[in-house]
């Protein structure tokens, strides 16, 4: 089965990404790459996608992460409806009665 994830390149401190077609079971992580389909630089935050190439492999299968479903999303590739997209977390906060700005207002008299 393949999958398309996110492979560091770059020195250190200075991190890069490749969009890498991989085999996920057979050679997982590290292992020998099928394609790539675009880069990725998180401190500008540009993708260069390779759309044809990313659709051709998403619709013979290959199974995308969570992050290049939004890389691929945003270069304006066609996602099959099987593959999940994942909704922005939401913080809940503990405890939120006991907020200071949730307590009532106390009066000082002078």
């Amino acid at each position: 089965m393949l999958s398309i994830r996110l492979q560091r390149v770059g020195r250190k401190g200075l991190a890069m990404y490749r969009l890498a077609v991989q085999e996920s079971h057979r050679h997982p992580s590290s292992g020998r790459v099928v394609s790539y389909v675009g880069s990725y630089n998180p401190h500008t935050k540009e993708s260069n996608v390779q759309v044809e190439l990313a659709q051709k492999y998403l619709d013979n299968g290959a199974q995308p992460t969570p992050r290049v479903v939004k890389l691929l999303s945003d270069a304006g590739v066609k996602m099959p409806s099987w593959v999940k997209k994942t909704t922005p977390k939401t913080s809940a906060i503990k405890n939120a009665e006991k907020l200071r700005k949730n307590q009532p207002i106390e009066k000082t008299e002078e």
